[in-house]
């Protein structure tokens, strides 16, 4: 009995789509009622897979940005803080 030929395998890649666009902090405050200052705060906690991106600019300025998946998990950041407490947001 005979063996096959092996067949040379194809190097394996993950394929993620694209970010097409960011919506900055001030953007994503306005888009949600809320405070810039009080969004940097609660956003700490999002990492960029959950679509939070630092963007460095010229020296030492950044700014936070956010993809569409990570206005949404910031927008739920923010339910569960008011949930907590609804004093705790600044407007």
């Amino acid at each position: 009995m005979e063996l096959a030929p092996a067949v040379p395998s194809q190097p394996r890649r993950l394929t993620v789509a694209a970010i097409g666009h960011l919506f900055a902090i001030s953007r994503v405050a306005q888009m949600l009622g809320e405070d810039d200052g009080w969004l940097d705060e609660i956003s700490i906690e999002m990492n960029p897979e959950d679509g939070r991106i630092v963007v460095w600019g010229i020296g030492e300025g950044a700014i936070k940005a956010f993809t569409d998946l990570g206005v949404e998990n910031l927008a739920e950041i923010v339910r569960i803080y008011k949930a907590q407490r609804p004093d705790v947001s600044p407007r």
